[in-house]
Parts: structure tokens; C-alpha cells; sequence
């Protein structure tokens, strides 16, 4: 028995993906428990991911509302990086900006259900494309900055979707796109100004996912309306574990959630 404060599973970039859930700083090999039957209960509190303290409500997937409303992790950049002020010296915390920021950054391809366009710091590279469960993925440009970034996802946003649809994602049903061809096209549809950021990598990511069994259809477990879940895991896929009866729970979405995990 394990009881703890959820946060995302942590990643390793194998074949298949490893995962782990670390619960009062126990590292639980998730990977390991695939095929045995588990039972997850809210233990009915949720913890700041940023303060630690108790929140009666989750904001952002983990912050109490002081957090979400100050913490630079939670400002509005991190979901519209053109947004981002950093590089013009207005930030929550410039300190932190400095390091998240005001880094390297890349504008990609990936298909998790279908083709979509996407942005993310190079150190979260392949993590990023784990967590939203790609099946494939190619880095499109590269930049100096997440603003930069963002400009040219906005651009791109014109032909492309930034969007996955999870539903699908998780059923395994995935689009067949040619990345490189995508790239191409990609490229020739920016504006000249953002030309210069393409890169020539052209190495396609393929990722394999610890599944026995995808879904038929998806049923979405909700710690708040069903606190108890119990079940066979079938598989992990991004920061969701799939249970039988098709039955599947955002990790993620539940940060800051207390709870007891059992194999049963």
C-alpha cells in the first residue's frame, strides 16, 4: 500500500515508455503493475503543488488559487507561449523565467490522434511528447526563446490543429501523416521572418506505450464524483492509466490529490 500527494507520473524514453509515480517519496514502478489489480482511493484532500498547503479546490492541475494566480509555472504563457514577456523583462519571476524561458525552445510536429503543432523547451524533450501520448514526432524549429515560439506556433495554427483529441489518443486510434512531408509543408507556409528557425533535423521520435488492451470506448474516472477506483490496470498512456470496463483517469489532471493506491 502506498499513500501520497499525486503529481505526473515521471517518464523514461524506452521501448515501452517507463513510467513511475512517486507517492511520500516512494518510486513506484508503474510498468511493473500493468495486468495487476489495483484500487485508488482520494483520500479527500488536495495539496498545493506549489505551497503545500490544503486547497478545497485544484487550479491548473495542482495550485490552490494564491498559486495559480502568482506562481510563474501558472501564468498564461505556459498555455499561449506568444504571450510570454520574459524577453522584454516583464515576468512573475524573472529568475525563473531566466531558466524556463529565456532558454532554447522548439516548435514540432506530433500525431497523437492526428497531425498537431506544438512547443516546448528543449530539456522536455522527448517528456513533452510522452505526456501527451504521441505516437510519432519531429522538431520543426528551433529558437531562442518561448515567445519566439509561440509566434511561429500561431502562424502555424492557421493550418494546423494544436489540439489532440485524448478520446482518440487513448483508443489508439492514430492518423497516418508523413511527418517529413508535414515538415516541408510546415516550413514552406511561414512567413519569411521565420524561415530562418527551421532545422534541418529531420529524425523522426516513435514511441511505444505499456498497453495490453486499448479501450473501446473511453470512460473518464473522476476522483471528486468517484472517489474509489478499482480495477485491472491495462496499460499507461501520456498521464493516463487505463483500467478495465474502459475505464481511464487523468493523472495529471488530479495533482495535488491525496491518495492511497493498493494492489488488490
Amino acid at each position: 500500500m502506498y499513500t501520497g500527494v499525486l503529481k505526473k507520473m515521471l517518464t523514461k524514453f524506452d521501448e515501452p515508455i517507463e513510467y513511475s509515480l512517486l507517492l511520500n517519496q516512494q518510486k513506484i514502478d508503474m510498468n511493473m503493475l500493468i495486468g495487476a489489480n489495483l484500487k485508488v482511493t482520494y483520500l479527500n484532500e488536495i495539496r498545493c503543488l506549489g505551497c503545500g498547503e490544503k486547497t478545497t479546490k485544484s487550479f491548473a492541475q495542482g495550485y490552490c488559487y494564491n498559486c495559480f494566480t502568482s506562481l510563474p509555472e501558472t501564468d498564461e504563457c505556459i498555455l499561449k507561449p506568444e504571450l510570454c514577456r520574459a524577453h522584454e523583462g516583464i515576468s512573475r519571476d524573472m529568475k525563473w523565467s531566466e531558466a524556463h524561458c529565456l532558454q532554447e525552445h522548439f516548435v514540432y510536429l506530433a500525431i497523437s490522434s492526428g497531425l498537431k503543432v506544438g512547443v516546448t523547451r528543449s530539456s522536455q524533450i522527448p517528456t513533452r511528447w510522452i505526456d501527451q501520448g504521441a505516437s510519432k514526432a519531429i522538431k520543426l524549429a528551433q529558437t531562442p526563446n518561448r515567445y519566439t515560439a509561440g509566434i511561429i506556433e500561431v502562424e502555424l495554427k492557421k493550418y494546423f490543429s494544436d489540439k489532440t483529441s485524448w478520446q482518440k489518443m487513448l483508443k489508439n486510434e492514430i492518423a497516418e501523416e508523413d511527418l517529413l512531408l508535414a515538415k516541408q509543408k510546415a516550413s514552406d507556409l511561414l512567413p519569411e521572418y521565420l524561415k530562418k528557425f527551421v532545422i534541418n533535423d529531420d529524425t523522426i521520435w516513435e514511441f511505444d506505450y505499456p498497453v495490453l488492451e486499448f479501450p473501446d470506448k473511453v470512460q473518464v474516472q473522476n476522483l471528486d464524483a468517484q472517489p474509489t477506483i478499482e480495477g485491472k490496470l491495462l496499460g499507461i498512456k501520456g498521464q493516463y492509466l487505463m483500467f478495465d470496463k474502459s475505464r481511464v483517469i487523468n493523472i495529471r489532471k488530479h495533482g495535488g490529490y491525496k491518495i492511497k493506491l493498493e494492489i488488490v
